[in-house]
């Protein structure tokens, strides 16, 4: 007799490339539209420091997209050894140039920098990485609202609203508890009535735990940590990790896999973001809007 076995399942995968650029097509309209209007467009500052591999392709990312929707990019690529005070000072150059809408300053920073220091030095109406801590503070209150909401996990709930799971009521499971994404997703999941639990490095026994979710966070930063056998039937899957694991085989010499290990969760999951093409241009979208938004306050005022 056929029964149907649980291999038989496949988790729709959420096209992020596909939501991004129905995403950035509604940017570009909106900043066509404050051009005619006002003849300005938004501007963003990207400041990188050092030569991370990674930091650099998301960058290199974030500077064609602005490019692509009309907004306009400042660029700023500082070196490894260059010292808070000056790196400080350009951003302090940033907030007061009117044509700048939004400053990004690019993490990890070098461990001589002081990342707190540096965040807290943006000013809040162009933190467009929701990263300041009054920012982040209005995230954590009940009934306020933050200028900005960080992009990754902004663009985490954007994957799951575009792609019909709804949040309220439901079973959340953040895996990781970082300042960029874990701690701020979960921050959203609570606003929009999810219960959330966070994983985290010190958790014990994580799959039972992660096992009960219904929506899983996954942004520890351990390549394929979260296996197939610890994912409920049925769960939506966001996978933030971005791990890079050696590939003799790519002409990088390395490929890019995310925290859960995709080949097993998506035989049980209901759906799953893939790495690369998920959460990544769903966080290029969310900065650009965010810009936007930014440029909209500072245009119309």
């Amino acid at each position: 007799m056929a029964t149907s076995s649980p291999s038989d399942n496949k988790a729709t995968i959420i096209d992020g490339k596909a939501i991004a650029q129905t995403i950035r097509s509604e940017i570009a309209s909106e900043v066509r539209d404050l051009s005619q209007k006002y003849g300005k467009v938004p501007g963003l500052a990207v400041v990188i420091v050092g030569s991370r591999k990674d930091s650099q392709s998301y960058v290199s990312m974030k500077r064609k997209a602005c490019a692509e929707v009309g907004i306009k990019s400042f660029d700023l690529d500082l070196p490894e050894d260059v010292s808070q005070d000056e790196l400080i000072s350009k951003v302090h150059e940033l907030n007061a140039n009117p044509d700048v809408h939004g400053i990004l300053v690019q993490l990890p920073l070098p461990k001589h920098i002081n990342e707190e220091k540096v965040l807290g030095e943006i000013n809040i109406e162009k933190d467009v990485d929701g990263f300041h801590p009054l920012n982040i503070g209005k995230l954590a209150m009940k009934g306020r609202d933050p200028l900005f909401l960080p992009c990754t996990p902004k663009g985490c709930l954007e994957l799951l609203s575009r792609s019909g799971v709804s949040i309220k009521g439901k079973k959340a499971v953040v895996v990781g508890r970082s300042n960029i994404v874990g701690l701020p997703v979960a921050l959203l999941l609570l606003k929009e009535d999810a219960t959330v639990t966070i994983v985290h490095s010190r958790t014990p026994d994580p799959e039972i735990v992660i096992r009960e979710a219904d929506i899983i966070i996954a942004a520890a930063g351990q390549a394929s940590m979260i296996k197939g056998s610890w994912i409920k039937p049925g769960a939506a899957v966001i996978d933030v990790g971005t791990n890079a694991v050696d590939d003799p085989t790519r002409k990088s010499g390395y490929r890019l896999v995310g925290d859960v290990d995709f080949h097993e969760a998506s035989k049980v999951a209901g759906c799953i973001t893939p790495v690369p093409g998920g959460v990544g241009p769903l966080t290029v979208a969310m900065l650009l809007k965010n810009t936007l938004d930014g440029a909209k306050r500072a245009i119309a005022q």
